[in-house]
């Protein structure tokens, strides 16, 4: 972080500066309004450019100021004004398009000239992007102006009204005329140099901005059948949600599901940029108009009265078609909601009968258990009783009086007892070390 000094009572202070002080004041004096004195051509043509396409379009405005030896401007620079003698030139670089504006004076020789006519034809073809927006503008005194324009527009009905409260006059047809470009046409009738600037570059702003705005409409048109289309599934598969038999049913609805989602939210991906930039630049067409303060101009519709009738409707069409993607979304969701809410009731369901089978098991397994535990205690009892047979006939061949049959009589119930006891010492025993691990 670098220092800085400034001046407190007439003291030197240095403070840290942050990094991007100085652009932070300098973005407030971007892009100024030119000074232009009327009568003049104006030319604009508007860009669509990628991001890659910087460096190419910097080299090439770079040429142009070396063929006309002109200082150039430096590599990051967004926007650069200069004049070039016998035009001025306007550069600048925005989001996702680029403007070119030249402007030059009228010297009255010819009527249709335009600004164009003074650029090199082989600088011009090179324009890196796909051209939007081209505009010749005609600016007069009011004194000589033709104020009919019927000329002008090659006989397409003008548009209109006053403007800058009431010294100038703007006509315009927004339309392509025979050179594919769209005219306007304004009469000075008292601007100076700087209101005359400021008017030019509102009215080209204005027409940038209006096609700008339009870019998202045939994406909308575009997609209008297909989400058609799927509001449709999704109005069958959610029919289809109440009338689930089994599992493959969910299933299968639920893959149905997901496919339309993710189309969904493919679209809302691929469109959600384009469709809130229609918006940002139908917000910047009324503020244009309103920097130009309209007023009526007896028998003649308004650039107001038309644009709203006009450009309204498919900045709506494109907000149409982002509130329906965006409430499928919400619809889908709701659906897959439900649906998984009835899985759940089903693998509960599931899950309960799976739980009375395992204590039915549970059960079984126990008096099995209590069985073999029963006929275990026989069995070794049987065995140990037989053994003790052979240690009383032992004993009886040595010559102690014991009668056989009434020593394994009595020591029958001790023998199962003992047995019993060590069988259930054991059975715990293996429980405890199963519940240990």
């Amino acid at each position: 972080m670098s220092e800085t000094q400034i001046q407190l009572e007439g003291q030197p202070l240095s403070l840290p500066v942050y990094p991007f002080r100085n652009s932070l004041y300098e973005e407030l004096h971007n892009r100024p309004s030119p000074k232009v004195a009327s009568p003049c051509f104006v030319s604009h043509l508007a860009m669509i450019r990628g991001e890659e396409a910087a460096k190419e379009e910097y080299q090439l405005v770079l040429a142009l100021c070396q063929r006309f030896s002109v200082n150039p401007p430096p590599a990051d620079a967004s926007c650069f004004y200069q004049n070039f003698g016998g035009f001025e030139f306007r550069w600048e670089r925005h989001t996702e398009f680029s403007t070119y504006t030249f402007i030059c004076p009228n010297d009255g020789q010819s009527q249709q000239d335009f600004a164009l006519t003074y650029i090199p034809k082989d600088w011009l073809s090179r324009l890196p992007g796909e051209l939007v927006v081209a505009i010749n503008m005609k600016v007069q005194r009011g004194e000589g102006a033709d104020l009919d324009g019927q000329h002008f527009f090659e006989g397409q009905r003008p548009l209109g009204s006053w403007v800058a409260n009431g010294k100038a006059k703007v006509q315009t047809s927004f339309r392509l005329h025979s050179d594919g470009f769209g005219r306007m046409l304004v009469a000075d009738m008292g601007l100076n140099p700087y209101q005359t600037g400021r008017l030019i570059q509102r009215l080209l702003e204005l027409e940038t901005y209006r096609l700008m705005a339009l870019m998202g409409l045939p994406v909308a048109r575009g997609l209008s059948s297909e989400v058609t289309q799927m509001e449709s599934e999704l109005a069958s598969l959610n029919q289809r949600l109440a009338g689930i038999q089994n599992e493959a049913d969910e299933r299968e609805l639920l893959s149905q599901l997901s496919l339309i989602a993710a189309r969904i939210e493919q679209l809302r991906s691929d469109t959600n940029y384009r469709f809130s930039a229609s918006n940002a630049y139908h917000a910047l067409v009324g503020k244009r108009l309103d920097q130009v303060y309209e007023q009526r101009i007896s028998g003649m519709q308004t650039m107001r009265e038309f644009l709203e009738r006009r450009l309204t409707p498919g900045i709506r069409t494109c907000n149409s078609i982002r509130d329906r993607l965006e409430d499928m979304s919400r619809r889908i969701h709701r659906t897959t909601s439900l649906l998984r809410t009835r899985v759940e009731v089903s693998i509960e369901s599931q899950n309960h009968r799976l739980l009375a089978s395992m204590n039915r098991r549970s059960s079984l397994q126990l008096r099995l258990q209590q069985t073999v535990e029963g006929l275990s205690v026989v069995a070794i009892s049987y065995y140990l009783l037989s053994l003790l047979g052979y240690v009383f006939n032992g004993l009886h061949a040595w010559g102690y009086p014991i009668n056989k049959a009434i020593a394994s009589g009595v020591a029958m119930p001790a023998v199962m007892l003992l047995v019993y006891l060590a069988v259930r010492h054991h059975m715990k025993d293996l429980g405890d070390k199963g519940k240990s691990k």
